[in-house]
């Protein structure tokens, strides 16, 4: 696996971000008739929540990004996209099984949203989520914690993964 890290997002990372989001959908989009050039950088841009948001560096370079925001009862998985150069050599599921310990260490549950006949939806159900409700486009999945008698939750000590002394939300 190459030398990964994670940095907490500012917000002057979300054009290059919506630009990463553009590469990273576009085959799932125009395979299920949705890209739009503009469209898909501008919901990015629309969405983008620095204080929620990772970036994904790989031998020191920009590779992805990765959101956990939190909503009631629950923290939301978002804008998980990886350069294509950097997929299929672990980083994407080291990235989601460090916060997904996080997660399971707080006892919450994590949604997410998938494009219909996307690659991503295996790495999502060998991370333990399962389908909640689909549409033509979208698949939501659900994870709850895997926590109880005998489950042993690492912690790695990453650094910009602590919760924040409030006791409140898991923050960059």
């Amino acid at each position: 696996m190459a030398n990964w890290g994670l940095r907490p997002a500012s917000v002057t990372d979300v054009e290059a971000v919506a630009e990463l989001r553009a590469v990273v959908l576009r085959a799932d989009l125009e395979r299920l008739g949705r890209y739009d050039e503009h469209r898909v950088r501008q919901r990015l841009r629309d969405g983008f929540g620095a204080a929620h948001t990772w970036v994904i560096e790989v031998g020191g370079a920009v590779a992805g990004c990765v959101a956990l925001r939190p909503a009631e009862d629950t923290y939301w998985l978002e804008h998980f996209y990886l350069d294509p150069g950097s997929q299929g050599r672990g980083i994407g599921s080291a990235v989601l099984g460090r916060l997904l310990e996080r997660c399971d260490r707080e006892d919450a549950v994590v949604r997410l949203q998938v494009l219909q006949g996307s690659s991503a939806r295996r790495l999502y159900e060998r991370h333990g989520f399962t389908v909640e409700t689909e549409d033509e486009v979208d698949v939501f999945m659900v994870r709850t914690p895997a926590t109880g008698p005998g489950v042993n939750v690492p912690d790695h000590g990453e650094p910009g993964l602590e919760p924040p002394q409030d006791g409140g939300v898991l923050a960059p």
